[in-house]
């Protein structure tokens, strides 16, 4: 005699089955702002911490060290960009707020959309330089021909004098790399 299909255990079984599916097609799609807040909240992978509004430089340090801070810019490939610092370097004593600008030209003659990312280096430094203020992981439009300046400031954390790991850092360089972005350009 036959046995009769187990089909209230196979639902179950296949079910089961669907809900792992989907935990796993979920978590992928969550994996990447949860490594990037990791990334923020712990300066991990060279990711400077960038400041609330409500926090504000804690002022030099009396008698600190001073950090040379350079700044480096770069496009991607398939942007038509000219972007690069308006100053080569800055010198700052720890707790010192600091302005840099960077300027960006469109070379098109069109408008074109285009969003930065940073990264600071030595990677070791990232936890104690703070941005206050950047364009960073903000979409920039720029008209055809059309230039504009683009603001950051920042300061670095007196505590970084006093982190033996970073004791030999005495250049710090913020580097920005604009892409194009995958939003539609208007």
């Amino acid at each position: 005699m036959a046995k009769p299909p187990k089909t209230g255990r196979n639902r179950r079984l296949g079910l089961g089955f669907l809900l792992v599916a989907l935990l796993m097609v979920s978590a992928s799609f969550a994996a990447v702002p949860f490594y990037r807040l990791f990334c923020q909240i712990t300066g991990y992978a060279g990711t400077p911490r960038i400041a609330s509004s409500a926090e504000a430089s804690p002022g030099p340090a009396g008698g600190q060290q001073r950090i040379t801070v350079r700044f480096n810019a770069d496009v991607a490939s398939g942007l038509r960009w000219r972007f690069q610092p308006r100053q080569e370097s800055m010198v700052l004593q720890l707790g010192e707020s600091g302005l840099a600008f960077f300027e960006a030209v469109n070379l098109t003659q069109q408008a074109i959309t285009g969003m930065a990312t940073f990264n600071v280096t030595p990677e070791k430094a990232a936890p104690y330089f703070t941005k206050t203020d950047c364009f960073c992981f903000i979409s920039q439009t720029l008209n055809a021909g059309q230039k504009a300046d683009m603001p950051v400031s920042f300061f670095i954390d007196p505590k970084l004098a006093a982190d033996p790991l970073t004791s030999d850092v005495k250049t710090i360089t913020l580097s920005y790399t604009f892409f194009k972005s995958k939003e539609a350009s208007p």
